[in-house]
């Protein structure tokens, strides 16, 4: 089969859409397509119940003593002291490093921090990434602050972990909470964020759990082939039938479109709304849903991207492996795209050209155009989805193009490490733990082996995307039940240490 070069919206993975940067420029979890129409009433709504909305008054510009770098802003964070022990007791605090979107998004979602708070008598604090959700910089104006490279330019993951460690510093202050020790939980970006705190501000967090942080994906220390390669593994894991339907149908879907009538004949097949229908935006849509899914591969129901079953991989190939169907390639897709897009059965058609953005991460790709470059757009032969090779070049120039500034590749690992890191953080590292599920397409850029005594590697066989951090159920199957068993007691023993270090220094 040839070549088939997908356009703007894949996913994560395509983030061009209204900006075209690229197939390159990667976006952690949330969708660009918002496909479902769907009522008001079957919206779920901000539990607002979870935590305490509180914003810090935060400085643009944490490196630089030019006049533009004083400006404020607010940045949001949220807390729950429900089950804090309190400053007397040195009680720990646990903070969120916030994702590239909304933070109540991120908080509704982080169940885990919950469960553990009352065992720990912890304070809970979910800190917002700069220049996301509400804590945009310029008075809050977005059309201000996202206008172009010059306002845009304090947007780093650097000034995010410097608000990070200025708020938490600010805060066990105003708490009189000096000796409280911190713990700072990501997942994905957030995850990568935590690990990184940890490293540049040990003064500040005594330990880190960075679950699904893909810190090794930049620079080629992970093949740009490995997201697809894991994906397809999913998938073919669970029906030999399944991966060779996927991966026949991309040229069936182009031909058709070349047909007359054919375009027709899809926008049937796949009930996509009267607006808009190509061969690309179709194949991009199912992309996104088989990507989404393979990363979000729970053992248990989710409402995280969207409403899905458990093992909602293996119930898309069930539904692809579906005798019913008979031949009919397209009824076999329409059937698995509805496991991702519409299991509640709300949805009427799908508009395969929306592009809102629910939960706010659009921003993204300015980080992926200057340092978070990603490469993970590599497809081979054995892949299901189109052959594709990586191409830097094509993806720098877009970047340039649209935001006149040039991709930085190696500024991630000059500022944070990653070559060689098993012996570099053997030097200087500790308390850190990284958790890796191996059905998570981002596991291919994580740290899968331990690196000392104290940074520890938990890798999941069948574990997703961040999966630990979510909350804890009855249904949860014993290795997930084991994992998070096993951070508690890592987290434990920091907290341990740490009081022991306060008891010695008191005599």
């Amino acid at each position: 089969m040839r070549v088939l070069k997908f356009s703007c919206n894949l996913i994560f993975l395509l983030l061009c859409c209204a900006t075209c940067a690229s197939s390159a420029a990667h976006r952690f979890p949330g969708s660009v397509i918002q496909p479902e129409k769907i009522s008001s009433s079957a919206v779920s709504k901000p539990e607002n119940e979870l935590y305490k909305t509180k914003y810090f008054t935060q400085i643009l510009d944490h490196f630089n003593y030019n006049p533009q770098s004083y400006h404020k802003f607010q940045q949001r964070y949220l807390i729950n002291d429900t089950y804090w022990g309190g400053a007397k007791k040195n009680a720990p605090i646990f903070v969120y490093t916030g994702n590239e979107g909304d933070i109540e998004w991120f908080t509704q979602n982080t169940g885990f921090m919950f469960d553990i708070a009352p065992q720990f008598k912890a304070l809970l604090v979910f800190i917002e990434h700069r220049f996301y959700g509400k804590s945009i910089p310029y008075g809050g104006d977005k059309e201000v602050a996202y206008a172009n490279s010059s306002t845009l330019g304090y947007l780093s993951s650097t000034q995010a972990l410097a608000d990070y460690a200025t708020v938490i510093i600010d805060l066990k202050k105003n708490l009189t909470a000096t000796d409280s020790p911190v713990v700072v939980f990501g997942g994905s970006y957030g995850g990568m964020l935590a690990a990184w705190f940890r490293l540049k501000y040990p003064h500040v967090a005594i330990g880190a759990l960075a679950s699904s942080a893909p810190i090794l994906n930049f620079e080629n220390i992970t093949s740009p082939y490995s997201f697809y390669n894991i994906i397809t593994k999913d998938f073919r894991s669970q029906s030999e039938n399944c991966y060779q339907v996927i991966k026949g149908s991309w040229q069936k879907i182009e031909d058709t479109a070349k047909q007359h009538g054919g375009l027709d004949l899809l926008q049937k097949s796949f009930h996509i709304c009267k607006n808009a229908i190509g061969a690309n935006l179709l194949s991009n849509w199912l992309s996104t849903a088989f990507i989404y899914t393979g990363m979000t591969d729970y053992p248990i129901p989710s409402n995280f991207l969207n409403p899905m079953p458990a093992y909602p991989v293996k119930q898309m190939c069930k539904a692809i492996d579906n005798t019913e169907h008979g031949n009919d390639t397209f009824a076999k897709l329409y059937a698995a795209a509805n496991i991702y897009y519409n299991y509640t059965g709300h949805a009427k058609c799908f508009d395969l050209d929306d592009h809102s953005d629910p939960h706010g991460l659009d921003e993204w790709s300015w980080q992926a155009c200057t340092e978070m470059v990603m490469p993970t757009d590599g497809s081979n032969e054995e892949s299901m989805f189109p052959v594709s090779e990586p191409s830097y070049s094509d993806w720098a120039e877009s970047c340039h193009d649209y935001y006149n500034v040039w991709p930085r590749p190696n500024w991630i690992t000059t500022e944070f490490g990653g070559h060689d890191i098993k012996n570099v953080l053997k030097r200087f590292g500790s308390n850190i733990i990284f958790f890796n599920g191996l059905r998570d397409p981002w596991s291919g850029g994580g740290v899968l082996e331990d690196i000392s005594k104290s940074i520890i590697a938990i890798v999941a066989k069948e574990g997703a995307h961040h999966v630990d951090l979510r909350y804890a159920t009855k249904e949860d199957p014993e290795w997930l039940k084991d994992t998070r068993s096993r951070e508690i007691r890592i987290i434990s023993q920091w907290l341990f240490q740490h009081y022991t270090s306060l008891l010695h220094l008191s005599r």
